[in-house]
């Protein structure tokens, strides 16, 4: 009965196992059969999200598949969703810029995905649309990201909501309002982020009652009151659990208190740029586990930071104390709790001793002690350290001597004095030679110092080079040409310096050259053709040299994005060739002090940023970025332009306003003719210099339509005929010079040209009315015989007259004096006739007196 029963058994349990193994066989998907997870609803919904979208522009990777005949109408294996495997609901989309340029709106379709836990639309451009009400009703989101969408108008109320929310991201919009109260519902929030909106107002106290809360990044808002008034409430459990409070560039006030120390879990501190003063409490050094410290950009007048301030911070890594007016103290033997990689000290006073305690810091990569007021020298021991800082900036110092003659004894494998890839050491004392210097550089600014000798060592720098300034030194010599290879350089100044040569053929393969200035040096020979080649140049300065020959017509016909000509100052020849009028970008042209001749050309209209009212900048500068290593943060560089102008009749220095300058100044050539109407259609044009030329005609009658017009010199030119009424309406002129002309009539009345001092009318035929006299009935200034050109020559003839006397009274003194000096056998010679010459003298006398007595006793 027993086997019987074994048997029976044995048979259900084969049975058993055929029907599981059929059923599996049933149900294995074919092409005819496929095992669909997605939700009817849920994909109709996701179709209708796509629909009400209208998106353009859309990646081809994109929800532009969605619905596609080859998807086999299961959503959850479209592009970004995201379905649970137990259910098949969508739980997750993730259009991380997958979606384009939206020109619709966001549908309420999406309330169809009931049990959607993650939402993100980040870096797509929904065109200032609000966020929708209806997200607040997602109630399952834990993670929402906006963040970059073009998001505009304020955040909705709606969204507090979302109480099972851990990750909320709206930064990198332009959100506007406050910041809802209803966040205290946030209950589950972990990290926060609204950075780069326009939000206004403070920060609700009920968010600092968010347990949860972990991370705090309102930078870059305009959010303002008591930064750390919150710390004054004993019930706020967020003061325990904040690890990252990020409120850089608001407008937040106040001090940091003695209650910094409840923000014990503290990792990241980031208050820059706001308006905080006071004082800073000795507690911040009780922070043991904070690593990033920045407070640059405040206002912390005539507080001094102590050992005291930084006695516990050992996980310390990065700090930042940059411009907040701050004086660190310390004793020379003080050795610091941490070790830093970033060391961000602009404008802190530090001097005038370089900073002992650097010397303890074994591997930092970036360090800024850049306008710090130190006085001294670099110690020996810095060049050890300075081989691993990426970004060394120690500028606008009074740091002297000079670099190692053998930097070698560093590490062997190092040849070089300076490594790291960015360099600043602009605007010190540093003399010698130029130093070893390494292959791997991006930016390196030497400029303003007084380093003298050769530049040949260039040669070494590999094509990683983008910036390279050695400005305002003692260097001489000619400009090596090798600079093949640096095609990704793209600001090259060698201004005022003592170089000579000519411009070397090489520069031509500089293909991303934006900015290039050798001013103020001795080149010479014509402009290399090459040089054409360099199309994206916003900045040209040559000025100062003697470079010749004529203005190359491919100037015009090369760089469309050329901002800034100088040609100043050269001895430049032939006429101005009409392909200049091709640079519409043009906002600076300086071609004075040459010998160029012809006529002005009529199409100097084509000028449309001084013809035009376009945005400009207040600078003209380069951005220089690069990442060092794949873990690093970009290490950024702004190079602004400087230039030398003439202006109200100044030689002058613009920097920080250059941008905003539209200057046409071709004086001091021998251009003949009238000025062309098309000038007067240049409305934004802020100076006019066509002085010391021999330009005939009237002047132009619509010249008053020039009305940004501050300085305006036509002097010492053979300009005829009366004042246009016109230039009374000049209201912005501040600097006028019309004298040495052959100007008559009277002067037109305004509120403008009578407050101007006479010199500015005279040397002219006739004109009369205040300020050159009371009115017309009197009598007129006489016509001069040759105002103008016949004066300039009068002057130039007396200006070398008086300087020929003096280079020949000095030549003959010295040339005698020098010849006594050193010539033994010539000195004795001539002191040998003195004495002849006394004797002789002296006995001459003696006989005339005595004839002059017998003369008397007769």
């Amino acid at each position: 009965m027993l086997i019987i029963m074994s048997g029976e058994k044995y048979f259900i349990n084969i049975l058993l196992v055929l029907f599981l193994a059929l059923v599996f066989l049933l149900e294995k998907p074919t092409e005819a059969n496929v095992i669909i997870r997605c939700k009817e609803s849920e994909r109709q919904a996701l179709l209708d999200f796509k629909q009400s979208l209208a998106a353009v522009n859309e990646s081809d990777t994109g929800i532009s598949s969605w619905g596609s005949e080859d998807d086999n109408g299961d959503c959850c294996t479209w592009i970004g969703v995201g379905c649970s495997d137990r259910t098949g609901h969508v739980v997750k989309l993730d259009l991380l810029g997958l979606i384009g340029n939206v020109t619709g709106t966001i549908s309420t379709s999406l309330l169809e995905l009931r049990y959607l836990s993650y939402l993100d639309l980040g870096f797509n451009d929904f065109n200032g649309c609000p966020i929708p009400e209806f997200i607040g009703s997602l109630r399952e989101l834990t993670y929402l990201f906006f963040s970059g969408s073009q998001f505009s108008g304020p955040i909705p109320s709606q969204l507090g909501n979302l109480s099972r929310l851990v990750t909320l991201d709206l930064s990198l919009n332009q959100l506007t309002g406050s910041i809802p109260e209803s966040f205290r519902n946030l209950v589950a929030l972990r990290e926060l982020s609204l950075k780069a909106n326009l939000l206004d107002g403070g920060i609700p106290k009920s968010l600092w009652n968010i347990c949860s809360l972990h991370s705090l990044n309102l930078r870059s808002n305009n959010l303002g009151g008591d930064v750390f008034g919150f710390l004054q409430s004993t019930s706020l459990c967020t003061t325990y659990s904040l690890e990252k409070l990020e409120l850089s560039e608001n407008q937040f006030t106040g001090s940091v208190p003695n209650e910094i120390t409840k923000l014990s879990s503290l990792q990241v501190l980031s208050l820059g740029y706001n308006r905080l003063n006071g004082t800073i409490s000795q507690d911040i050094g009780q922070l043991s586990n904070i690593s990033t410290l920045e407070l640059p950009g405040n206002s912390f007048d005539e507080v001094i930071l102590s050992e005291a301030h930084f006695s516990n911070l050992s996980n310390l890594r990065r700090l930042d104390l940059s411009d907040s007016s701050l004086a660190l103290k310390f004793n020379s033997d003080w050795i610091p709790p941490f070790q830093l990689y970033v060391i961000y000290l602009r404008s802190c006073k530090l001097g005038p001793r370089f900073p002992q305690w650097i010397r303890s810091q074994d591997m930092p990569e970036e360090l800024d002690f850049s306008a710090s007021g130190i006085s001294d020298s670099i110690p020996s021991w810095f060049w050890n350290t300075s081989i691993w800082v990426h970004n060394l900036n120690l500028s606008f110092n009074q740091i002297s001597g000079s670099f190692p003659h053998n930097c070698s004894f560093m590490l062997p494998f190092y040849k070089c004095c300076i490594c790291g890839p960015f360099i600043d050491l602009s605007s010190n004392n540093l003399t010698g030679p130029l130093p070893q210097l390494s292959s791997l550089f991006v930016s390196l600014n030497l400029s303003k110092n007084k380093f003298f000798g050769s530049i040949t060592s260039i040669c070494e720098i590999l094509n990683t080079i983008s910036l390279l300034d050695l400005s305002n030194n003692l260097f001489s010599g000619v400009i090596p040409n090798c600079f093949a290879r640096w095609h990704g350089l793209t600001a090259l100044n060698l201004a005022e310096n003592n170089l000579s040569g000519s411009i070397p053929t090489s520069m031509g393969s500089l293909i991303n050259l934006r900015m290039v200035s050798l001013r103020s040096n001795s080149l010479s020979g014509r402009l290399p053709s090459s040089l054409g080649n360099c199309w994206r140049l916003k900045f040209l300065d040559l000025s100062d040299n003697k470079l010749s020959g004529n203005i190359p017509e491919w100037i015009g016909e090369s760089f469309s994005f050329l901002i800034f000509l100088s040609l100043q100052t050269n001895q430049f020849r032939g006429s101005i060739p009409h392909q200049l009028c091709e640079l519409s970008n043009l906002q600076i042209l300086d071609l004075s002090l040459n010998k160029i001749s012809g006529t002005i050309p009529q199409c100097l209209n084509n000028f449309i940023s001084m013809a035009q009212n376009v945005n400009l900048s207040r600078t003209i500068e380069h951005s220089v970025s690069r990442k060092i290593d794949p873990n690093s943060n970009f290490i950024e560089v702004n190079y602004v332009d400087e230039a030398l102008l003439t202006w109200k009749g100044k030689k002058q220095k613009y920097e920080k306003i250059l941008g905003l300058l539209l200057v046409i100044d071709i004086s001091s050539n021998k251009l003949t003719g009238d000025v062309p109407e098309q000038l007067t259609s240049l409305r934004e044009l802020v100076a006019l210099n066509l002085s010391r030329n021999i330009l005939t005609g009237k002047i132009p009658r619509k010249i008053g339509q020039l009305r940004q017009l501050q300085t305006l010199d036509l002097s010492r030119n053979k300009f005829s005929g009366s004042i246009p009424p016109s230039l009374s309406e000049l209201t912005f002129l501040g600097s006028l010079d019309l004298s040495y002309n052959y100007l008559s009539g009277k002067i037109p009345t305004g509120t403008q040209l009578q407050l101007f001092d006479p010199s500015s009318f005279s040397h002219n035929h006739g004109l009369c009315g205040p300020p050159v006299t009371p009115n017309c009935s009197e009598s007129v200034e006489k016509p001069q015989a040759q105002p103008g050109r016949d004066q300039d020559d009068f002057d130039e003839f007396r200006k070398w007259f008086y300087a020929g006397m003096g280079l020949g009274f000095v030549l003959g003194f010295w040339g005698f004096c020098g010849s006594v000096l050193f010539k033994r056998s010539w000195r004795h010679s001539y002191f040998r006739f003195l004495d002849n010459v006394k004797d002789w003298l002296y006995l001459a006398f003696l006989l005339h007196k005595a004839r002059l007595k017998g003369r008397i006793q007769a």
